[in-house]
């Protein structure tokens, strides 16, 4: 068993370089994607919301494997098309076949947990920036998306690391990240164990990534810690007062 993860540590250890990489590509651009899609589904009209509905349902929907399957596999189908544009290069290779299907993958399910959090913001909140008249632009960069962000951070934390997980199936068209070079090792030894030694790289990454998270969840919300302590200090004080007061009376 540790005889394979010496003989075989390496390769399986570029396969979760290659993991983390698509994983962390991927999250980018849909966090790019998600914010003014989530915008607009949010306020703009029902010709703006219809088609982002539609996107948000078809990938939310579907499988990702079926999404994976059909940009790889069907864009062979307009091969002549895409080479007169010039995109053939993208679309043949499985590279970026996998970071486009989990970016969209990945902004669908972000809008709307960005929606959601948009939709939490205190309606005061936004009438009193109104009030002492800040723009839209100023009023949605000091008080709703702070506000948002705070909401939705542990749901898009989430959202990462089942992207993570999911990100397994670029293995079934040849991208040899950890799912793939384990897969790769097993054709070649017959041993089982080496499928213990990618689920255990896989759980130290998402470990590891939740204790980031919970760092930088602690530290948007730390003013609230602040109000929180404050007022658990205080309740001591007023009951003393109270009763203090009572027995004076």
């Amino acid at each position: 068993m540790f005889e394979l993860l010496i003989d075989y540590g390496p390769r399986l250890l570029d396969g979760a370089l290659m993991t983390l990489k698509l994983t962390f590509l991927s999250v980018s651009i849909a966090a790019l994607l998600s914010l003014p899609l989530a915008i607009l589904r949010h306020s703009g009209g029902l010709a703006v919301q219809l088609p982002i509905r539609l996107y948000v349902s078809f990938f939310r929907g579907t499988p990702l494997l079926a999404q994976l399957f059909l940009l790889y596999y069907g864009s062979g189908q307009f091969r002549p098309e895409l080479q007169q544009l010039e995109l053939w290069w993208f679309f043949r290779d499985p590279f970026y076949c996998a970071l486009l299907t989990f970016a969209l993958n990945s902004a669908a399910y972000q809008l709307e947990i960005l929606r959601g959090g948009l939709q939490a913001v205190p309606r005061g909140e936004i009438e009193a920036g109104i009030a002492i008249g800040m723009t839209p632009r100023l009023l949605y960069q000091k008080i709703i998306l702070p506000h948002s962000y705070r909401i939705a951070f542990p749901a898009l934390g989430n959202e990462i690391i089942l992207m993570l997980k999911g990100g397994a199936i670029a293995s079934v068209i040849t991208i040899l990240d950890l799912m793939g070079n384990t897969r790769r090792v097993f054709s070649q030894t017959f041993d089982i164990s080496v499928y213990f030694w990618a689920a255990l790289i896989y759980l130290l990454i998402t470990t590891g990534f939740v204790l980031l998270w919970r760092l930088g969840e602690k530290r948007l919300t730390r003013h609230m810690q602040h109000q929180l302590n404050g007022s658990q200090s205080t309740t001591p004080i007023t009951a003393t007062r109270m009763e203090e007061s009572a027995h004076v009376s």
